[in-house]
């Protein structure tokens, strides 16, 4: 994608992209809560939570040829864990929003010792392989984001996340590092999943703003 120029961020969105996280899928607890309430509290907006390909480099080719007629300025896209990191990329290709819970700052580290076959939390029977290769396609997005983010610096109206101190997978201080200049919400007592989701929804969208 050629580097944006981003839109000022004036008006309500209308259109709201939600991004799962690895071994993960739209049947998350997380993905359906926020799904659920935007089918109830805000029918007119359009949302969209695609099942991901493990293939980071095909994700993303999903998401961007998905949201391609999307407008930019009232846009957003919220992700969890691997997909928290995914939004981040987008954003910083589109300009749009961005709320990040519990994101990895770092996959290609995380996962690089998680290859091989596995399968989803929501559907055990149904199995993927993350391939050697997809390392490498994760360490290329770091790339992007590390050259884009300069250009484009997280600001407290484009950047959102949940974060928890308690999270058993990731460091809360890479996290909060990786979401830097954004709006930043601490969270003392949760975890990984955010288990805790229900009591953080309402800042969330607070922060999205949605028509």
């Amino acid at each position: 994608m050629d580097t944006p120029v981003f839109e000022p961020l004036t008006e309500p969105v209308t259109h709201l992209l939600y991004l799962h996280g690895f071994r993960s899928s739209p049947l998350s607890q997380k993905a359906r809560q926020v799904g659920e309430r935007v089918a109830r509290e805000h029918p007119g907006v359009t949302w969209w939570c695609p099942p991901l390909p493990p293939s980071p480099r095909e994700a993303m080719g999903l998401v961007t040829a998905g949201v391609a007629g999307w407008p930019r300025a009232r846009m957003a896209v919220v992700g969890s864990s691997l997909g928290g990191f995914y939004a981040r990329w987008l954003a910083l290709h589109t300009g749009c929003r961005a709320a990040l819970l519990n994101p990895a700052p770092r996959p290609a580290d995380s996962l690089a010792a998680h290859i091989g076959e596995h399968s989803t939390w929501q559907k055990p029977d149904e199995h993927f392989f993350f391939e050697a290769r997809f390392v490498d396609e994760l360490r290329a997005q770091e790339a992007d984001i590390a050259r884009l983010a300069p250009q484009h610096p997280a600001t407290p109206e484009r950047l959102f996340a949940l974060i928890a101190r308690g999270d058993e997978l990731l460091d809360w201080r890479e996290m909060q590092a990786f979401a830097a200049g954004g709006q930043i919400r601490l969270l003392e007592h949760s975890d990984h999943a955010i288990s805790d989701f229900d009591q953080h929804i309402d800042a969330l969208f607070a922060f999205l703003r949605l028509a």
